[in-house]
């Protein structure tokens, strides 16, 4: 795994400062750049081991489409779950989140990193799901009583968790959370040191396979209204001083989600290779066919009901406090 704390804000502002002295040096000055809409013509974006991010990073086309802008990417990764790559957004080593969970993104805003959304994704169907070992005698959500489970803090894992106990009417007390992110989670689940995990597509349906466990809650089936949706965040300073940057980098997200909905078989190799999980797995992926929508920051329709989202989320202690999506959206 690439450590992601070697490429620091140091390195990255280097590196940019570098590609401006050099447009500088024939003739092209900082403030004639910054007139393009952007400051750097480089752009630093996380990726993990599953995702559209991975594609579009192992795919290429992503990186063509940005050269034609005169922008270059490097990948920073491979992250195991949004918070982290929020982290490297807000400490200046990434410019981008890599799509991923609304709900902590939320729960960092409200920490008070400088964060806006760029904009949003609906893909479906959604498989994020609450599994069980299938000796472990827990078939529905209220055989959880007196069990633990694996969430992620403020993320689809807590929230679904969450939801889950809520409609089936199981007093949250008689559950124990355990907050462990996903590469902490998995082997927890496989010792018996949880007795079910919260926990998302391709990392859930692993499981389910290695671990010879089953659904007992799943969201695609049993969630009456989405609550958490996917996103891409920057810090509010790169976006007021790259608009056009920004703008372009959603617009080559926007072709590789295309790409990846008209493309579900390859799409899906590609993810097996870097995943390196089973042609079952895989398959299973294949026939999902998954589809993605992009959604814009000022998509005022969708907005709504991710302020309605985040309320249900505040209202239940997801998240602790308050916060009005609507401050927090990136203006490109």
């Amino acid at each position: 795994m690439t450590d992601f704390s070697q490429p620091t804000r140091r390195r990255f502002l280097g590196t940019a400062a570098a590609s401006v002295g050099a447009l500088t040096g024939i003739g092209v000055s900082e403030n004639a750049l910054s007139a393009t809409g952007r400051t750097t013509d480089k752009v630093c974006l996380t990726w993990g081991l599953s995702g559209l991010n991975l594609i579009a990073k192992e795919r290429g086309e992503f990186e063509k489409l940005l050269a034609k802008d005169g922008i270059k990417v490097e990948w920073l990764g491979p992250f195991p779950n949004h918070a982290p790559t929020l982290q490297a957004v807000t400490g200046g080593s990434a410019d981008f989140s890599f799509g991923g969970s609304t709900t902590p993104a939320l729960a960092a805003i409200i920490a008070g990193s400088p964060l806006v959304f760029t904009q949003f994704v609906v893909y479906e169907p959604r498989t994020t799901a609450i599994i069980a070992k299938d000796d472990s005698g827990i078939d529905k959500v209220e055989d959880l009583v007196g069990k633990s489970v694996a969430v992620n803090r403020s993320g689809l894992g807590e929230f679904i968790l969450v939801a889950a106990l809520e409609k089936y009417k199981v007093d949250r007390s008689q559950v124990k959370f355990v907050y462990l992110n996903p590469p902490d989670a998995a082997p927890a689940l496989a010792s018996g040191k949880v007795d079910a995990w919260a926990m998302w597509s391709p990392g859930v349906d692993i499981a389910k396979l290695e671990y010879k466990a089953h659904d007992i809650f799943l969201e695609g089936r049993d969630l009456d209204f989405q609550i958490d949706y996917t996103s891409y965040l920057t810090t509010r300073k790169f976006a007021a001083d790259n608009p056009a940057l920004v703008r372009a980098v959603n617009d080559a997200f926007r072709a590789e989600g295309k790409w990846i909905s008209e493309n579900s078989k390859g799409a899906e190799y590609i993810a097996q290779k870097a995943g390196k999980y089973s042609d079952q797995v895989r398959d299973q992926f294949i026939a999902l066919n998954r589809q993605y929508r992009y959604f814009a920051a000022n998509d005022w329709q969708f907005v709504g009901n991710l302020q309605k989202a985040t309320d249900w989320l505040v209202a239940r202690k997801v998240l602790p406090e308050p916060v009005k999506v609507t401050d927090h959206l990136a203006e490109v």
